[in-house]
């Protein structure tokens, strides 16, 4: 069995589909992620208050990357959210998980301010807000 294993060969296209749904750590910095991609990644962060995630919040302003590294402007509910390391923090992790993402850098920025206009119908149908 060891020599037929060793002598089995995929094709191209089926060894660049099996490590990139298998070993996607393995690609690290060949490809860049999709902004769908980056929010999806930041959706995984809620909002420890109001338990709903930051994306569909409006709290996400901008995301870009450049090479490795994704910049992110966002805002908070209010200045003074006592969750706002938190948050950051965690916003910096779930883009660091992504496979072509080496840093993500997070602007924290107060204007323009947080306006409970900016959430999704989502967010709202989870806040019971109609």
């Amino acid at each position: 069995m060891l020599g037929y294993a060793r002598n089995f060969r995929l094709s191209p296209e089926v060894s660049t589909i099996c490590v990139q749904h298998c070993f996607p750590q393995c690609l690290k910095g060949t490809e860049m992620s999709t902004e769908i991609e980056l929010l999806d990644a930041l959706k995984e962060v809620i909002d420890p208050e109001l338990m709903v995630n930051i994306v569909d919040l409006g709290l996400i302003y901008d995301v870009a990357q450049d090479g490795e590294t994704v910049n992110v402007e966002m805002t908070l509910t209010s200045p003074s959210c006592p969750a706002g390391p938190q948050i950051i923090q965690q916003s910096k992790m779930a883009l660091e998980r992504l496979a072509d993402v080496e840093k993500a850098e997070i602007k924290l920025v107060m204007s323009p301010p947080w306006s409970p206009d900016r959430m999704t119908d989502d967010a709202r149908d989870q806040l019971g807000i109609f």
